[in-house]
């Protein structure tokens, strides 16, 4: 594992990397002026930056995208963001801030395809891109940085056509994935495996969230610690900011949530593989122990994956189990808005069985609300057990229903939780995440041309 420290001025970045114990030395020579990026090209296939996470394939992925290519553009490095169409009014290139460019190639038809049926438009995929960037002189990249493993496959032929280097960073991997399937979950296919090993073994430099998606990437695919940066994603903390009394009250009016209610929230997609159907088993104990107990289950976010196939299970569920009157479903919603769901609730749940990281645990901490998570991927690095929240071992509704109210019932340590989260939370943000992406690139760089330097030679 290695620890980068970056610093210097717009046209240069120093990179200092000091070994932690694990994954051998570089850089020994203490730190190296190494060229900043001036542009490059990244690919997000599968979902667009642009689409509202929470809804069909669109999650954290996206926001990953759209927020480190916003920090990035300001720090001078121009970022053109490549995805697929899928609608037939989407321009060619929209603006998704100063310096960033989302470029929407055709490939395949604008909709019903569903993200199985994906790898049969990579060959029309990069081809717009190749399409696209003959347009620009020579050199127009000097990086390809690749998101989920069908834009891995894409920036591997990219890259090599560029004559730059490819970073990728994987965000679930398919092995990890079933390995710790949902009930009620279709395994990733092998294709996907093979292809994602394929990246590994391939691209220049790859990079992740925490050092659990390191060790990952070695026990399941191989992978060379050393081509393995660590750079944690962030939250926006200029958004989701802790709220006052007032904004609480006015946050659950605006919900159609009492005052005086329980308030445990549920934000993303619908589908096995995040488990809110754990939560509404959960809530069916509580009910049935304290039958007068004023607890609500508040959703927020569509069907996806999986749960395309029973969009209405989780409210047939909860009709079942007698809580219907108990959940309230939420669409979807924007930061502007998501926040007030934040602030209104006591607890935020994220009982996922897979996370590479778990920003919507980190964007409810930077609220103050502190976050109940099943103790998988990321989870852990994003809550601080015991301090901003808990971790709770397994799915199982009984105990996720005891740790959830047994924070309720403890004041004194919730309320000392919620103090702590923005705490927490605020040494996560997408500017750290920027700074360590530039210096991965730099890196990459330049270890890229000693290769074709030497190859040259």
């Amino acid at each position: 594992m290695h620890l980068v420290v970056v610093g210097g001025t717009i046209d240069q970045v120093t990179v200092t990397t000091l070994d932690t114990g694990s994954g051998g030395e570089r850089d020994a020579d203490g730190g190296a002026d190494l060229p900043l990026p001036r542009r490059i090209a990244v690919l997000s296939f599968h979902t667009s930056p642009l689409d509202q996470p929470g809804r069909g394939d669109a999650g954290g992925l996206n926001v990953y995208v759209l927020q480190t290519a916003r920090r990035l553009a300001r720090r001078g490095v121009e970022v053109e963001i490549f995805t697929r169409a899928t609608h037939s009014s989407q321009p060619a290139v929209e603006e998704a801030g100063d310096g960033v460019l989302v470029r929407n190639i055709v490939a395949g038809p604008f909709e019903g395809l569903h993200k199985e049926d994906l790898p049969t438009q990579l060959c029309p995929f990069v081809a717009g891109v190749m399409r696209a960037e003959a347009g620009h002189a020579p050199g127009h990249y000097d990086l390809v940085h690749s998101h989920y493993w069908l834009s891995g496959q894409a920036g591997l032929v990219a890259a090599q056509a560029w004559g730059v280097p490819l970073v990728h960073t994987a965000h679930t991997l398919a092995a990890v994935k079933n390995s710790l399937l949902a009930v009620g979950d279709a395994p990733e296919p092998e294709s996907r495996r093979i292809g994602e090993q394929q990246i590994v073994d391939a691209a220049d430099r790859l990079v992740v969230n925490t050092s659990g998606e390191l060790d990952e990437l070695v026990t399941y695919y191989d992978a060379d610690p050393a081509d393995v940066d660590i750079v944690p994603p962030g939250a926006d903390l200029e958004q989701y900011t802790p709220g006052t009394q007032r904004g609480t009250e006015r946050a659950r009016r605006s919900l159609g949530l009492g005052q005086r209610s329980e308030v445990i929230a549920f934000v993303g997609r619908i589908q096995p593989l995040k488990a809110p159907d754990v939560l509404v088993r959960a809530l069916a104990e509580i009910a049935r122990a304290e039958p007068y107990r004023d607890v609500r289950l508040l959703v927020v976010g569509g069907p996806s994956g999986s749960g395309l196939d029973r969009p209405r299970a989780l409210i047939a569920l909860a009709e079942e189990l007698g809580v219907a009157d108990r959940v309230s479903f939420l669409a979807p919603r924007p930061p502007s808005e998501l926040v007030d769901v934040y602030r209104a609730a006591d607890l935020v749940a994220v009982p996922s069985y897979s996370e590479s990281f778990g920003l919507v645990a980190l964007e409810a901490q930077a609220c103050g609300t502190p976050v109940v998570a099943a103790r998988v991927g990321g989870l852990p690095t994003a809550v601080d057990h015991g301090r901003t929240g808990l971790m709770v071992d397994g799915h199982d509704p009984a105990e996720w229903a005891r740790a959830l109210t047994g924070l309720l019932d403890d004041d004194e340590a919730r309320l000392s939780m919620s103090r702590a989260a923005p705490v927490h939370a605020a040494d996560f943000s997408w500017d750290s995440t920027a700074d360590g992406l530039i210096a991965s690139y730099a890196r990459t760089m330049a270890e890229y041309r000693e290769r074709r330097a030497a190859a040259a030679s």
